[in-house]
């Protein structure tokens, strides 16, 4: 575990540069291969004759920013999740909120016509905080304090009947199956930055919100008894941190569809290099849930070739072992 201020500092600067040489690989990687002479090229003197021009300018770029912003945001989010519900095995993913998310946006873009990238960022929204809110009512014992075993049991309920309504969506309306699809496993081969762009607003929100929190959000780790005897009150700062996740989570989907387990993989391996001061926490998991994504989504292309695969094919495949293993420790504290 990296303990100093200057460890910790210098083990950032690794994560950004993990992540620029995953986004280089994600740029030049894939049926097509780029010389990073090209590339150069393509930034100072574009030309949308050139195909590779053309597939670095329309493709390629977006599709590693996107990539990049997803993961980052999904990895925030599966840790302050795991700090509100003090449960090694929650993430937005495990607890439902990914899946509201999407099934909501699959419905309203097949029963409703919705197709602006705004209107499907507040449906997506809305479906997150659905889950949510079934999760934690599901999730709470008599005493009103939520149980590690029964929220995450309550997560998977959740989840599968939203996959499920989503899933009969594509006997209903075949003519959209692939669309439904890609958003069931999670992808973001094709997506555009116009999509991406209604999403900053809120993203910038969540990364004040959380700056403002990082302290608070170290408390939240505490025991309650030991909370209340600080004297401080966690109700608010639980609630903004939920509306973070809710953020997050949602706006992602929106995105890239119902993309998994990142947001339960990263916060541990950061943890295990930072600790679990959130200072450090949050832009770790920032930077290595971005490298995590962009690197899963270039391995997806090499997995089937010359078909590619999923993103959230790969982060399943990655991540399903770790949630066993998890799974099978005695504690669920994070």
């Amino acid at each position: 575990m990296l303990k100093s201020s200057f460890s910790r500092s210098l083990g950032l600067l690794l994560g950004v540069a993990l992540t620029l040489i995953a986004a280089l690989a994600s740029v030049l990687l894939g049926a097509n291969e780029i010389e990073p002479a090209t590339l150069i090229k393509a930034i100072t003197a574009p030309d949308m004759r050139s195909l590779e021009h053309l597939i670095l300018l329309t493709e390629r770029f977006p599709r590693a920013t996107i990539a990049a912003v997803v993961g980052a945001s999904l990895a925030v989010a599966g840790a302050l999740t795991q700090t509100l519900t003090r449960n090694a095995l929650a993430a937005p993913s495990i607890l439902g909120i990914n899946a509201g998310a999407m099934c909501f946006v699959v419905v309203a873009s097949a029963f409703f016509a919705l197709r602006s990238p705004l209107a499907l960022v507040w449906v997506a929204f809305l479906g997150a905080l659905v889950a949510a809110l079934l999760v934690a009512l599901l999730g709470r014992e008599r005493s009103g304090t939520l149980s590690p075993v029964r929220i995450v049991l309550a997560g998977v309920a959740v989840t599968a009947l939203f996959v499920s309504l989503a899933q009969g969506l594509l006997i209903i309306d075949q003519s959209n199956f692939e669309n439904f699809l890609l958003w069931l496993a999670g992808s973001v081969a094709g997506r555009s930055l116009d999509i991406l762009a209604p999403l900053l607003p809120f993203f910038a929100v969540a990364a004040v919100l959380c700056l403002l929190l990082v302290r608070q959000l170290n408390l939240l780790a505490l025991d309650d008894d030991m909370v209340k005897g600080l004297g401080q009150r966690t109700g608010r700062v639980k609630l903004l941190a939920g509306a973070v996740v809710i953020m997050l989570a949602g706006g992602s989907v929106a995105v890239a569809g119902m993309i998994g387990f990142v947001g339960l993989i990263v916060p541990h391996m950061v943890r295990a290099l930072y600790g679990r001061d959130h200072r450090w926490v949050l832009p770790g998991c920032a930077l290595l849930g971005a490298a995590l994504l962009l690197i899963a989504d270039t391995l997806a292309r090499f997995l089937m070739p010359p078909q590619e695969v999923p993103v959230g094919v790969m982060t399943a495949l990655l991540g399903t072992p770790f949630f066993l293993y998890l799974a099978r420790r005695r504690s669920l504290a994070p």
